[in-house]
């Protein structure tokens, strides 16, 4: 990192705010205590942005856009791939950071860092694609055309779980298409947010086309909100925090989109390979400790394989290693905060007085809890509803193949869902009927790409991220028509 980027005091260093494409104090004299969920030991601090620090990030952005959106297509094109190749080369440091400051194991960590490079050379080639198109018109010597063009300032706020993917997915096509952006990192990963902004500085990015602005959730993003010279929120996080951006944006007339919770099903049919159904599942689960929106929380069994199942999903579980995140072979490392466990225990705790079985785990030490596997869970259960976000799976016996599809459209939300299956015209038939986003066949409910149309229906999101998808949400279309001759008025 950048030593500009942080003073050390008491040993500890204290990471300052990047405007302008400075390393900026704030004004306000507050810091944040970023804390290793791990260790639960304080490894670094940030200031913390506030009403001066995000409108200076905002006049920033405003003032650098209008050069960036009339930059040629090569020259954003060349920054996105040359920030790739710094990640490249900054691996192990954004590993350790990851590893360190969100709890990722190393293998996850590794995984994000890979899908942020793919995610920037993605954006780099589809910079080239934002285009208009021709149309017919029934005026004589007209000619009638649309454009896309940059919508001006974006502002993203991000989540915690993989702070370095889902900010940089923003960024990289908002810049891709001519944008300026600001990020507002999460609270509990807000390094994530500074070694981004370094690693664009280094790769040459001008001035004022990334801020990076950590600060009190509700103050910084209101503030955003209201702003007219910040056209669009786009935000990943929680459902309840989603909707009440969304009525904010809403009174300002303003763009967003929302990538928000899921409670995603994966329907195992009575024909599935068993050994492969429960390494899809064990892997829906439990990767990143759970804290994955579209982790597979609840896996719909069919009848007739479910007890086979759920004594291989056991046994599988049981080998699952739980510990120090560094450690290459470690599967489930911490929960990012404590008060997470909390939560966890008291669904565990509604589910056993309503009626279901903890069949293995249930307990935690710290803020590592143990995968944990439930069945007997009924829709009068909290966690039937509830998104955990931790290691935890409910195992459900459906009586046939319509069964499972009730079940698992027996939710408020729809990110991602999944189905293994040898019956295609089932898998086909299924897929069309689940209420969610995103549905995959013969495999977990956990997939993403830089290019697809990624996002949720329901309470799990309201617009798409990536490719051609991320393309049109963050330009606006402009119809530009021309007359040949002279065109022939009424009067």
């Amino acid at each position: 990192m950048n030593p500009a980027a942080f003073d050390v005091i008491d040993g500890v260093p204290h990471y300052k705010l990047f405007i302008d494409g400075k390393w900026t104090d704030s004004s306000r004299n507050m810091l944040a205590d970023d804390v290793n969920p791990a260790t639960g030991e304080v490894f670094a601090r940030t200031q913390q942005a506030g009403v001066e620090e995000v409108d200076a990030a905002i006049a920033s952005a405003h003032a650098a856009q209008a050069k960036w959106g009339a930059a040629m297509v090569g020259e954003r094109e060349a920054i996105l791939l040359k920030t790739a190749d710094v990640i490249v080369r900054r691996t192990p440091e954004i590993r350790d950071l990851l590893i360190e400051e969100c709890g990722s194991v190393f293998s996850k960590a590794l995984w994000e860092i890979d899908y942020v490079v793919d995610a920037l050379r993605v954006a780099a080639g589809d910079a080239r694609h934002v285009m208009g198109e021709t149309m017919p018109m029934t005026m004589p010597g007209q000619i009638s055309i649309s454009v896309r063009k940059p919508l001006g300032v974006i502002a993203g706020i991000a989540p915690f779980n993989s702070p370095f993917l889902l900010s940089m997915k923003k960024i990289a096509y908002a810049l891709a298409v001519g944008n300026a952006f600001i990020l507002k990192p999460s609270e509990e990963t807000p390094l994530s947010g500074a070694i981004i902004a370094d690693l664009f500085d280094e790769a040459g990015l001008p001035a004022g086309l990334l801020n990076v602005v950590p600060g009190v959730p509700a103050e910084v993003g209101e503030r955003l909100i209201a702003d007219p010279r910040v056209k669009m929120i786009t935000f990943t996080g929680s459902t309840r925090t989603g909707r009440h951006l969304a009525v904010q944006a809403a009174t300002h007339l303003k763009r967003f989109t929302l990538e928000m919770g899921g409670k995603s099903p994966l329907i195992v049919l009575a024909d599935a390979d068993l050994d492969y159904a429960v390494d899809a599942a064990a892997f829906g689960v439990y990767l990143h400790q759970g804290q994955v929106c579209m982790a597979s929380s609840k896996v719909i069994v069919e009848a007739p394989l479910f007890d086979a199942f759920a004594e291989k999903f056991k046994a599988k579980t049981a080998g699952i290693k739980v510990g120090d995140p560094r450690d290459p072979e470690t599967v489930i490392g911490p929960l990012i905060r404590a008060r997470q466990c909390d939560f966890i225990d008291g669904q565990l705790e509604d589910a056993k007085q309503k009626g279901a079985a903890i069949v293995y785990g249930g307990t935690h030490e710290g803020q590592f809890y143990q995968p944990t596997v439930l069945t007997g869970v009924t829709p009068e259960m909290r966690i039937y509803h509830e998104e955990s976000f931790g290691p935890v799976v409910s195992l459900i016996r459906a009586e046939d193949s319509e069964d499972a599809l009730r079940i698992a459209n027996d939710t408020e939300y729809g990110l991602s869902a999944a189905l293994i299956t040898n019956d295609m015209q089932k898998a086909l038939d299924l897929s069309m009927r689940l209420e969610s986003g995103m549905v995959h066949v013969n495999d977990t409910t956990i997939s993403d790409e830089p290019h697809v149309p990624f996002g949720g229906v329901k309470n799990s999101g309201f617009g798409r991220e990536g490719g051609r998808y991320s393309l049109e949400e963050l330009t606006e279309v402009k119809w530009v028509t021309l007359q040949m001759g002279k065109r022939q008025f009424p009067f």
